[in-house]
């Protein structure tokens, strides 16, 4: 194999993995473009079936839980769109909301002693 001939597969080779590089940033974009619209559109929803104190203890919340705040949001809104509560939801529903949650969670923690 000649210079020539290895310098041309080598560019061959930068050329097929600039292409992979420029494939995965584009699907990391669309699919960080989905994942913000469908943000915007919870937040809208959530926007419309909280009072603006509910929203502030779930945005309070939030900073400490993020993870539950995130499966709250979601039993917020099935339980907003079945009928299931009254709308908008006040801060004293949420509290409710929020204990029968946590009473239905269970952490597990363990332990260590040396």
């Amino acid at each position: 194999m000649s210079y020539e001939d290895e310098v041309d597969e080598l560019e061959e080779i930068k050329r097929r993995k600039l292409a992979e590089y420029q494939r995965r940033l584009e699907a990391e974009k669309e699919a960080a473009a989905r994942k913000a619209e469908e943000e915007a559109l919870r937040q809208e929803l959530l926007r419309r079936i909280l009072t603006p104190e509910a929203r502030a203890r779930l945005t309070n919340l939030k900073l400490v839980k993020p993870e539950l705040v995130e499966t709250l949001e979601v039993q917020l809104i099935q339980l907003a769109q079945t009928g299931r509560v009254k709308l908008p939801i006040d801060d004293e529903t949420l509290k409710e909301i929020l204990a029968q949650l946590s009473s239905t969670r269970r952490d597990i923690r363990v332990k260590f002693s040396f």
